[in-house]
């Protein structure tokens, strides 16, 4: 299953009722991935842009945005952000992939 990396943002307002009332989050997001047919793998809070990092795995591309689309709907997160992660042998395919392309590929404007 592909996995998947996810920052984001807590509301004014979620975090006020976690000031108020502290909670582990890991079980209703991970909830919200097993609801989708994915697993959530990890769950950070962090410091910095971002106040939340998750890696996950899920089905497919359109699993991982409708988690998304269903937490900023919760209204207690925003801003966030997802991408695809690989592990190393997924990477080394990619790059001999491109390595079998590239040469038959012209960028634009160049000789």
């Amino acid at each position: 299953m592909p996995t998947f990396i996810a920052q984001g943002c807590w509301t004014k307002d979620a975090v006020q009722g976690m000031t108020s009332n502290p909670e582990d989050r890991f079980g209703p997001v991970a909830e919200l991935f097993e609801s989708l047919g994915g697993r959530l793998l990890h769950w950070f809070m962090t410091t910095g842009e971002h106040d939340w990092l998750i890696i996950a795995e899920a089905p497919s591309h359109d699993v991982m945005m409708a988690a998304a689309a269903a937490s900023l709907a919760g209204g207690g997160t925003s801003d966030i952000k997802t991408c695809a992660a690989f592990t190393a042998p997924e990477a080394k395919a990619i790059f001999e992939n491109a390595g079998r392309v590239a040469t038959a590929f012209k960028s634009p404007g160049l000789r």
